[in-house]
């Protein structure tokens, strides 16, 4: 499943190549205007794949397919049209804690109410607290399937799908159509990262690994048939790769006087004059 995707490219091609003659120190002003005429036009941008950007995309996959169990922190920020124009800025901050090939916790803790995800490889339980309202079904056996369902189910997504599923490469190479090297910064994540950019299917992408360890610290998105090109920024932090996690951290243990309620979708309860438009696929976004 992915959505997946958090992706972004940026497109340049700045090249000029000035022709300038001399005829010595005598050359008159007209004589320069006519070696400027002849310089050479830029070529076009030719879009394609960067086999650098690529190794390092690659590579970075590989390290998070590799691991058996992984947290992180993930901090998603937003925009979203105002009334005045300018886009308005969300955030949330999430804990994610995954064991491969079946378990998955994901504890956000705002903005907004906090909301508990756990996946135990039998069944999945979405937990409000603050309402005091859960709702449990059954999964498929592997992450990927559980993430699928929940998405289904209840419109359940997570931006940081891309980075716990089984194969991260292939969810992006499948529709990558553009990626490129950027070059590297010494200021996000505390550490060297390589830039990259890229394009998946209708997402553009600028993502952030580090060179050393090939973790993910910052990916940057924009979906390119969305006119306002609103951002989207994934934080990615506190990494932990293959530490043993406890056997309990994939079940709730607070659901003491909680309803339960069922998985549904949210545009089951709208208002009877807000239904979604015909003809629009309920999958998971890309």
């Amino acid at each position: 499943m992915t959505c997946r995707k958090f992706v972004s490219y940026v497109m340049f091609a700045m090249l000029g190549v000035c022709v300038a003659a001399s005829a010595g120190t005598t050359q008159t002003n007209a004589a320069r205007n006519a070696s400027r005429s002849q310089q050479a036009s830029a070529p076009d941008f030719q879009p394609g794949l960067d086999p650098r950007a690529l190794d390092i995309l690659k590579a970075a996959s590989a390290r998070l397919a590799a691991a058996k169990t992984m947290t992180f922190t993930a901090i998603v920020s937003y925009e979203n049209p105002s009334r005045l124009g300018p886009p308005l800025i969300y955030s949330t901050k999430s804990e994610v804690t995954m064991q491969r090939p079946d378990k998955l916790r994901v504890i956000t803790l705002g903005d907004g109410p906090r909301s508990e995800f756990y996946y135990d490889g039998k069944t999945m339980t979405a937990f409000a607290p603050a309402e005091k309202l859960f709702s449990v079904a059954d999964a498929p056996p592997t992450i990927d399937a559980a993430l699928q369902k929940a998405y289904d189910l209840s419109e359940i997504y997570f931006p940081f799908t891309d980075v716990i599923v089984a194969d991260p490469y292939k969810d992006i190479a499948d529709q990558l159509k553009i990626a490129f090297y950027i070059g590297q910064s010494n200021v996000v994540g505390d550490t060297t990262t390589d830039m990259i950019a890229y394009v998946t299917g209708d997402v553009f992408v600028q993502a952030w690994i580090g060179t050393e360890d090939k973790l993910p610290r910052r990916i940057y998105a924009v979906y390119l048939n969305d006119p306002a090109r609103l951002r989207h920024v994934l934080a990615l932090s506190n990494w932990t790769l293959d530490s043993p996690v406890a056997a309990d951290a994939f079940q709730p243990a607070n659901l003491a006087g909680a309803a339960r309620i069922a998985f549904e979708r949210p545009d089951a309860y709208n208002a009877r004059d807000l239904v979604p438009p015909p003809n629009v696929a309920h999958s998971a976004p890309h």
